[in-house]
């Protein structure tokens, strides 16, 4: 789908996150302590006047393209593109200087089309690597959000790394539930507990998550930021839920797993499944064992966007697994696994 990122492609990180979760927030620290390069936010505001650049701490380093007359994701997409076409040549002329670009969506905003502008059009798939979703989620409200607003399951299902605030505002209890239900959502995603915006800038730029890198990681677990520690970040076990709770989500996320795979088989497979469920399906990759072939396969996909390559070589037998992450709308999971699994190589 994308090339690694390079010197020459400009990084952009997407910010998303419900109304009240704090983006602003962590922007603003990210300004504050970012001394040694320089950056472009594009924000966007629901309605017809931006309130939050009023509230961002901007230097003489920050320039802010503002675009108030709508959402980004849907009325105003092609203003995007335009914005992004301009910074390219001004920074291209040497007018604007600037080393990455971060786009602040609005909360109610679905991420997907905004996702889609950086593969379909040709100057910006040249010139602009996307790094990442960072989703922010307000533990204090994302269980009635989840409930009332069907966009934050999208935001949450398309996110690279989640960052929880406002735990400080509820019990151990209800942290639990909240971390569970974003799991079961995205269990691909790592999730970051910070306060009041603080965390590394290191735990979510240059994450290069939309590299066709070889590493699949199942979330087992978050990180808690502690302020008091220098930022110090420790790993917690993911809490386990006492009793059952039954949720609504029509997003959630699926494995499949299997051994060596024939690689016309797991082809037609893959191909069938894009163009049947493509639209369904917000992210998703795999890192597969092809028979006779001692390279993983790497495959990684947004909605019908899909891209593969060959990884690194297995070190042993035992490592030549194959598994498949999608994160989707409701699929006929056991269907689906019953053909995946009729892609191993020996059937």
């Amino acid at each position: 789908m994308t090339d690694p990122i390079s010197s020459s492609l400009l990084p952009v990180t997407l910010l998303t996150g419900f109304l009240g979760s704090g983006k602003t927030t962590l922007i603003n620290y990210l300004l504050k302590h970012n001394h040694d390069e320089k950056v472009i936010i594009i924000e966007n505001e629901f309605g017809p006047v931006n309130i939050d650049s009023s509230l961002l701490n901007v230097s003489t380093e920050i320039q802010i393209v503002e675009m108030t007359n709508g959402c980004i994701c849907c009325t105003v997409q092609g203003e995007l593109t335009e914005a992004l076409h301009k910074l390219h040549t001004k920074r291209l002329t040497g007018e604007l200087q600037f080393d990455r670009l971060i786009i602040e969506t609005t909360g109610l905003a679905d991420p997907a089309p905004i996702i889609q502008t950086f593969f379909i059009d040709d100057l910006i798939r040249e010139t602009i690597q996307l790094d990442g979703i960072i989703t922010l989620v307000d533990a204090n409200h994302i269980l009635k959000h989840l409930n009332e607003h069907p966009v934050t399951l999208s935001q949450i299902g398309f996110a690279d790394r989640i960052i929880l605030t406002k735990t400080d505002c509820i019990s151990d209890q209800q942290k639990a539930e909240v971390i569970n239900r974003i799991h079961k959502i995205n269990h691909k995603a790592t999730i970051f507990e910070a306060i009041k915006g603080q965390i590394p800038k290191s735990q979510w730029l240059d994450i290069h998550a939309f590299d066709l890198s070889d590493e699949l990681t199942i979330n087992k677990g978050f990180f808690v930021i502690n302020p008091t520690k220098k930022l110090e970040v420790n790993f917690q076990p993911l809490p386990i839920q006492k009793q059952a709770t039954l949720w609504g989500d029509n997003i959630c996320s699926y494995l499949f797993e299997a051994g060596e795979l024939d690689l016309k088989k797991i082809g037609n497979f893959m191909e069938s499944l894009v163009e049947q469920y493509g639209n369904d399906m917000l992210r998703y990759k795999g890192v597969l064992a092809i028979k006779n072939n001692n390279q993983r396969l790497i495959v990684q996909g947004v909605h019908k966007i899909v891209g593969f390559d060959y990884g690194s070589p297995w070190q042993n037998l035992a490592e030549r697994i194959s598994r498949l992450v999608i994160i989707s709308r409701t699929l006929p999971f056991d269907e689906l696994n019953k053909s995946f699994l009729k892609t191993i190589s020996d059937q």
